[in-house]
């Protein structure tokens, strides 16, 4: 089941053959994430991708006062890395924690470069979820320069819909970048704004 869904999720952009996914499929390595648990810490080389089968995983940093700062989730059917040391070499500046108990399956960067040589149809997917990261990195640092915490909190509705009711509120605070008392007073703030508006017919 697990292999299907990872499968399922380089199928929606590249082609592989029979004998291609049992090869790609050798190359994966299962690990079971208790919560709480770190699969990699600041200052640490990220050495392989992790694509997450169940549970979450996310990725933050930790500032100068010990505020921690959530830049990216890893939710069921995602992939999460540190891009910058994965493809740098160099010590990494996140730290990947469990927030649940999580499985998931690991690509390391040596295994990716034999694909690219078996399989280089590869090249392309990997290419593909670089730049959908680089894309996302980005727009989150201009959203957290241009936009308020509700349109933060809005965008991370649509990033993670399968996250809004899942996670606790202090990690969905630390994503948009307010403290949880804010986050709680703004989220009821919300609810009332959408229980007083007009019932469209």
């Amino acid at each position: 089941m697990f292999t299907e869904l990872i499968l399922q999720s380089v199928a929606k952009h590249i082609h592989l053959t029979e004998d291609e996914q049992t090869y790609f499929v050798s190359l994966l390595h299962p690990k079971t994430i208790k919560r709480k648990q770190f699969i990699l810490q600041y200052g640490q080389v990220c050495k392989y991708s992790t694509f997450v089968t169940s549970g979450c995983l996310r990725g933050f940093s930790v500032d100068e006062n010990g505020f921690e700062h959530v830049l990216n989730f890893g939710p069921k059917g995602w992939w999460i890395a540190d891009m910058y040391s994965l493809i740098s070499g160099k010590p990494g500046i996140l730290n990947i924690e469990a927030i649940e108990n999580t499985e998931a399956l690991t690509l390391s960067k040596a295994d990716q470069e034999k694909l690219y040589i078996k399989i280089p149809q590869f090249e392309r997917f990997f290419r593909i979820i670089t730049e959908n990261s680089l894309v996302a990195y980005q727009q989150r640092l201009i959203d957290n320069l241009s936009l308020t915490a509700e349109d933060r909190f809005h965008n991370f509705c649509k990033r993670y819909p399968s996250l809004i009711n899942e996670l606790p509120k202090k990690q969905i605070a630390a994503y948009i970048g307010v403290t949880p008392e804010f986050f709680s007073r703004m989220q009821h703030k919300l609810v009332k704004m959408d229980r007083n508006a007009p019932i469209k017919r």
